[in-house]
């Protein structure tokens, strides 16, 4: 059965490039299309898509209002597509954060040739969007959410800065965005620290790091190499390179590594996983969270044989349950959690002697 796509774009010069290649491939099917999200409210609401296809500068109302406002009603997968959507732009990270299941950057110049080229990484994606299950979010916290320095209630918890130097891992992909923001902005300043793998372009890292540091009581950065892992900060692997643990002398570091991509991914989870569990053995708790494809599996179960706790976000709360299915396949997990729990997960692990 194909997937039910409806465009969202001003220009119908992008409208029509883009139903001549959606006709073109069996696997998806254009249902329809408008030239702003006014318009495309009714026509959404009769016949419902399987993904929107949403660009971001639009008149009457633009894409980033209509897409909060469609995540705090009635949720369908979205992808953006736009000339705004370039590497590492604000704009990107504030879709993905409002609830877009991908980011697509489309150029100003040489449209045909780019969907020409990129027909295949556009399908891919639609398809992949289809299979997501994005949740309702409140319009008002949303929003809220972008404003600098509004910080959102913390779990409580017994947490002291002279406790044991647990580390926590954590590796997410598609969905992973608003899910990593649930969690460390429920944790306090002086949580154990956290080395997290989330799947995203090169140039993106730094800046999703700069907005979860404004929005969160721990110190959120992206990585560089020999960054200490203590308690209170949370390193986030760049784009385009894997990311390690490694202890010296009592003490936790990480290691940025360029490298092949390690089960089509760079960073890769698995890589950041196992890494873990050489250097911190049981001491370490390790999360998957949602996500397409397996990456961390393996390496979620390397952690498990070794001691460590586990744990994986549950089918309900995911976006796509694709990663922590895998490592519930292999019998790599102790826990699956709401994605709610996973905060106070993470303060009862550091609690324990």
């Amino acid at each position: 059965m194909s997937v039910k796509v409806f465009v969202v774009d001003d220009s119908a010069v992008v409208r029509q490039a883009l139903a001549h290649m959606l006709s073109g491939n069996a696997e998806v099917e254009l249902i329809g299309s408008a030239p702003n999200p006014l318009l495309a409210m009714d026509m959404i609401r009769r016949n419902p898509p399987d993904v929107l296809l949403l660009d971001i500068e639009m008149p009457g109302m633009d894409g980033l209002t209509f897409l909060r406002q469609i995540m705090s009603t009635n949720p369908i997968p979205t992808v953006i597509c736009s000339t705004l959507s370039t590497e590492g732009s604000k704009v990107a990270l504030e879709a993905l954060s409002s609830g877009a299941v991908a980011v697509l950057a489309k150029p100003k110049l040489g449209l045909k040739q780019f969907l020409d080229e990129s027909r295949r990484e556009m399908i891919q994606t639609l398809k992949t969007a289809a299979r997501s299950r994005p949740r309702t979010r409140a319009l008002a916290i949303e929003t809220g959410s972008n404003q600098p320095g509004l910080k959102r209630p913390q779990v409580s918890g017994s947490v002291h800065a002279f406790a044991m130097n647990k580390p926590v891992v954590i590796g997410s992909s598609t969905g992973g965005t608003q899910a990593l923001e649930s969690v460390l902005t429920s944790l306090p300043a002086d949580a154990p620290g956290i080395a997290i793998t989330q799947h995203m372009p090169e140039k993106f890292t730094a800046m999703y790091a700069k907005r979860l540091d404004g929005i969160c009581a721990m110190n959120v950065r992206e990585a560089r190499d020999g960054d200490r892992l203590e308690r209170g900060v949370v390193l986030i692997a760049p784009g385009g390179l894997h990311m390690q643990l490694r202890k010296n002398a009592g003490q936790y570091f990480v290691h940025v590594v360029d490298g092949p991509p390690v089960n089509r991914h760079k960073p890769s989870v698995d890589v950041l996983f196992r890494s873990a569990s050489e250097c911190a053995g049981r001491d370490v708790l390790g999360i998957i969270l949602t996500g397409m494809g397996d990456d961390g599996a393996r390496g979620m179960k390397v952690l498990h044989d070794g001691g460590a706790r586990t744990i994986a976000q549950n089918e309900e709360t995911c976006v796509v349950f694709g990663m922590p299915k895998e490592a519930i396949k292999l019998q790599a997990v102790d826990d699956i959690l709401p994605l709610e729990q996973v905060a106070r997960a993470i303060l009862q692990f550091d609690s324990r002697a």
